[in-house]
């Protein structure tokens, strides 16, 4: 057997297949929602998949508004932004947030599990989520997703 004929395959930008798919998070928890999601933008249920590089799926996320915390955290947990100004930090919990706006409530759960660099933002450029089952990108075709159903 000849050992060097073998060759690490890395995906670049111009050889990855971005495909779009549908996530219905009606009556999901939103914690293990997010960690699959988050699996799907980075493309690690890819063969091909390469860290440094975006080969994962644009995601859409309707029914953000249903989903569901279990335990005490809509009220225990606590989320803190700071503007860098003195005064300026402030504390909210799930609650306040779902309340204001479910989208950036999920945005902000799966922003916290992708890298923290350039390619997570990046990557978080293609989540796309939406309060309700409305949402406009059909012309995508996306396919819904089970995400109970995926390893």
């Amino acid at each position: 057997m000849d050992t060097l004929s073998f060759k690490t395959i890395s995906a670049n930008k111009a050889t990855v297949q971005k495909e779009w798919v549908l996530v219905d998070a009606t009556d999901m928890v939103l914690g293990r929602m997010a960690t699959q999601v988050a699996r799907l933008l980075r493309g690690k249920h890819k063969p091909n998949f390469t860290p440094h590089v975006d080969c994962g799926d644009n995601v859409i996320i309707i029914n953000a508004s249903k989903v569901k915390l279990t335990g005490n955290k809509w009220d225990g947990r606590t989320y803190y932004t700071y503007s860098l100004y003195p005064g300026g930090q402030r504390a909210f919990s799930p609650a306040q947030l779902m309340a204001k706006s479910p989208e950036k409530l999920v945005e902000k759960v799966v922003k916290g599990m992708l890298p923290k660099n350039i390619l997570g933002t990046s990557l978080l450029k293609n989540l796309h989520v939406y309060a309700g089952a409305e949402y406009p990108h059909e012309a995508q075709q996306p396919k819904l997703i089970d995400l109970n159903l995926l390893k």
